[in-house]
């Protein structure tokens, strides 16, 4: 494959990654300033916000209902056609909120409508990860996997940068503006931003290890059902090492939105761009991360930064709670523009690198998505619910920042870091070592 190929591969798998992910922390920031006044109304201001947040969660719940169907689909079928299926879902769905009438016009239908199209966004999220690493990871070169590997990693910060730049500049409205119609825009603009990940997606070819399934005629039937038998322990693995990457995210670029307007009187404009830096920071951390672990292990930066994440819990609330605009931009720099970046960066091709190409697509998925439903989701409605428990007190969101950490250390040292090898096994190799042993066996039963 020659560099312009490689290049639209990249493309490819960044831009539908970017999109999926500029939609879904749209509405996980709007969720924050808005839906709790304009879908979940309710005369406790606290109340409405937990509902929002709640709604935000569930789509995390639906996610691995998602990778389960799209997985399967890209196990059987081919990445390729999945990405398309995903990318239009999760663009409707988008698109669709952007014209939703509000709780004062048509009452309960509202946020019954907003969460149906959430859920639609979950149905999406769920299968559009797998595809887009698969694309990099099964084209890449084997001293690159984990350049290759990082790259769909940073259309999550790359799609964050632009959710938040377009909120960014709809704050600098007026109040009752940005309300009534200024939120809307963003997600009616992403339409835009579909059709062009559509039109990338639409000239690449299925990825070679695939082909490789194909050609050998080993496409598993269910690919869930042998995932569950034999790869079980891989799953578990992979969702207590999602544990780290994807709840204190939430918590620094998420929660902080609501948390700092609400309770340290700091501007949303002030907040929104402190989590810019950061994550446009962090998505240049990441390809240099993913390089650094095709040198030197996937597992050592990822446990490097879990154990950054443990030792910064609680000074990075000490920080934001000084009041000062610039230490607001420093914790969060920290916090998710550094000591996160190693994590995201090596955790894709990580996972790839312990499942079978056979049932890799659903093997990933479902260990990245019921980790993100039990961790990511619920972040910020856990950190939420533990201000209003514990006075408004930052200490048990530390703690818990802590926990998530401690379930990642415990998971990752179950992995044993094969950097390259375990991607190459060409399945009729296998296949021929096997019947080989078979014959040997049948053969020495007999003598």
């Amino acid at each position: 494959m020659n560099a312009k190929q490689m290049r639209k591969i990249w493309i490819a798998s960044l831009v539908g990654s970017a999109i999926e992910w500029f939609d879904y922390f749209l509405y996980g920031t709007v969720a924050g300033l808005v839906f709790n006044q304009l879908f979940f109304v309710n005369e406790d201001p606290t109340i409405g916000l937990l509902l929002s947040y709640a709604s935000f969660a569930l789509a995390f719940f639906i996610r691995p209902f998602g990778g389960v169907i799209f997985s399967h689909i890209g196990d059987r079928i081919g990445r390729k056609k999945t990405l398309v299926l995903t990318l239009s879902l999760m663009g409707i769905a988008t698109f669709g909120m952007g014209l939703l009438p509000t709780y004062q016009a048509i009452g309960i239908w509202a946020p019954i409508l907003l969460i149906t199209l959430r859920l639609v966004q979950g149905l999406g999220i769920g299968g559009e990860w797998g595809g887009a690493l698969l694309l990099a990871v099964e084209y890449a070169p084997k001293e690159k996997r984990g350049l290759y590997g990082a790259i769909p990693q940073m259309g999550v910060t790359i799609g964050m940068v632009l959710g938040t730049i377009a909120l960014s500049i709809m704050t600098l409205l007026p109040e009752d503006s940005f309300i009534t119609w200024g939120w809307r825009v963003p997600f009616i603009l992403s339409a835009l931003l579909v059709f062009f990940g559509l039109w990338i997606r639409k000239g690449i070819d299925e990825t070679p290890s695939f082909k490789k399934v194909q050609e050998s005629g080993d496409i598993p039937k269910i690919p869930l059902a042998e995932t569950l038998r034999y790869h079980w322990k891989e799953v578990l693995i992979a969702i207590g090492a999602k544990v780290v990457e994807t709840a204190p995210f939430y918590i620094f670029g998420t929660f902080i939105v609501s948390y700092a307007t609400s309770n340290l009187g700091f501007s949303r404009t002030a907040t929104l761009n402190s989590v810019m830096v950061a994550t446009i920071i962090t998505t240049i951390l990441i390809p240099i991360m993913g390089s650094l672990s095709d040198k030197y292990g996937r597992k050592k930066l990822y446990i490097a930064g879990v154990i950054g994440m443990i030792l910064f819990a609680f000074p990075y609330f000490w920080i934001i709670q000084q009041g000062s605009v610039a230490m607001l931009a420093i914790a969060t720099i920290i916090g998710l523009g550094i000591i996160w970046a190693p994590i995201t960066a090596v955790l894709g091709t990580m996972f790839s690198e312990i499942f079978n190409a056979r049932v890799r697509y659903t093997g990933i998925t479902l260990g990245y998505q019921i980790g993100a439903a039990l961790a990511g989701g619920t972040a910020p409605l856990v950190a939420t619910a533990l201000l209003v428990e514990f006075n408004n007190s930052y200490v048990p969101i530390a703690l818990y920042i802590i926990l998530t950490a401690v379930i990642s250390l415990v998971a990752i040292f179950a992995v044993r870091d094969r950097k390259l090898e375990h991607l190459d096994n060409d399945v009729n190799v296998l296949e021929k070592q096997l019947d080989t042993k078979v014959n040997n066996l049948q053969k020495a039963k007999v003598n």
